[in-house]
């Protein structure tokens, strides 16, 4: 029998402060509370993540938000079984604010503590909310990172692929910098993008020409950056409508980027004959809705059944922390108080290091 247990989760690695409790046991996985604190006004005026800001923020925020978290679950601290924290990869400020919050949680409470990598987190979602099967091919797509994996389990992932420069949620926050938009500028080049023509500019697909499944988003970014002065240049100004076309067009060619590279990475996952073939997406950009759709179909075009997490689970967030944190710890996961903050942390120890560093967090 299957023992039930109930973890808080700890999430602070980039600009969300996040608390959660979620309980697995025999019938199921409970997410039985979940707090996110933003700090979107925080950043607006500087037109992206400022680290110092940030880690300030996760530390004035954590124990609010835990609080929080106990009073919607109806839990005390001593009913829990467990804290899960992220201990990275991710901006270093914020993810040592969370880990010396769960240390001090851990060690009061006399709870265990397991140390939980981010990525493990989104990757490990599709076990969260659907209970998929391993093996399933996994495509994180976010702020910071983006990369194919093959999950065989909780903590075994093979790396096919991933973005040797700018993520692809880097590239939607420069854009709509370079566009005159709000931040986070990924929901903002969504929504401009619907009254587009994706076909106006012919942005490049970077990387197509190559075989394998790494992706760049660099030269795109800097392709629309052109594509703008020249605009700017004739006209004296950025039409309303020209800036819908550059939207939809940026979007149309990250959608086909990662809808190919997608098709490559399905091969490969499908050379190893899993019984229940799954392709999941998570990750902050996997709330975008022309990408799923494109996703979706490359899954039908294999048989894969195509998963994609509720949007609030798309983005950072602590349940998919707690989860992992459950998960590593039925297998024998226990940290303590030498448990440190890293910046960098593959999930693929074996792979070779992605180049580069986001401005959301550094690549792993």
């Amino acid at each position: 029998m299957t023992q039930v247990l109930t973890f808080l989760g700890l999430e602070s690695s980039c600009d969300d402060t996040a608390a959660a409790i979620v309980r697995d046991g025999p019938d199921g996985t409970q997410i039985l509370a979940s707090v996110v604190a933003g700090q979107t006004a925080l950043h607006a005026p500087f037109g992206g993540v400022v680290p110092e800001i940030a880690a300030r923020a996760h530390a004035e925020k954590l124990d609010l938000c835990v609080e929080e978290a106990l009073e919607k679950s109806g839990l005390r601290l001593t009913d829990l079984d467990g804290i899960a924290v992220t201990a990275g990869p991710g901006l270093i400020g914020g993810v040592m604010s969370g880990v010396m919050c769960a240390k001090g949680l851990a060690l009061g409470a006399g709870l265990p503590l397991v140390g939980v990598n981010h990525l493990a987190g989104h990757a490990l979602t599709p076990r969260l909310t659907d209970d998929v099967a391993f093996p399933y091919l996994m495509l994180l797509v976010s702020g910071g990172h983006c990369q194919f994996l093959i999950a065989h389990g909780p903590e075994e992932f093979t790396r096919l692929g991933g973005t040797i420069d700018d993520a692809p949620g880097e590239a939607f926050d420069k854009t709509a910098k370079l566009l005159g938009l709000p931040q986070p500028g990924g929901p903002a080049v969504e929504a401009e993008a619907r009254t587009g023509d994706p076909k106006a500019f012919a942005f490049p697909r970077p990387l197509l020409d190559r075989p394998g499944c790494d992706m760049s988003f660099s030269g795109l970014k800097t392709a629309l950056l052109r594509a703008r002065d020249a605009v700017v240049a004739e006209h004296g100004g950025l039409p309303r409508k020209t800036r819908a076309d550059m939207c939809a067009g940026f979007q149309a060619a990250v959608a086909d980027v990662l809808a190919e590279k997608s098709r490559r990475a399905l091969a490969q996952y499908m050379d190893h004959a899993p019984a229940q073939p799954t392709l999941a997406v998570a990750g902050g950009v996997a709330a975008n809705q022309a990408i799923r759709t494109r996703l979706e179909t490359v899954s039908q075009e294999f048989g894969a059944t195509f998963l994609a997490p509720p949007l609030a689970l798309c983005t950072d967030n602590a349940a998919m922390i707690a989860f992992a944190g459950i998960e590593r710890f039925r297998r024998g996961a226990r940290d303590d108080m030498s448990l440190s903050a890293r910046p960098r942390w593959p999930l693929d120890q074996s792979a070779p290091a992605l180049l580069g560093s986001g401005k959301k967090g550094a690549k792993a």
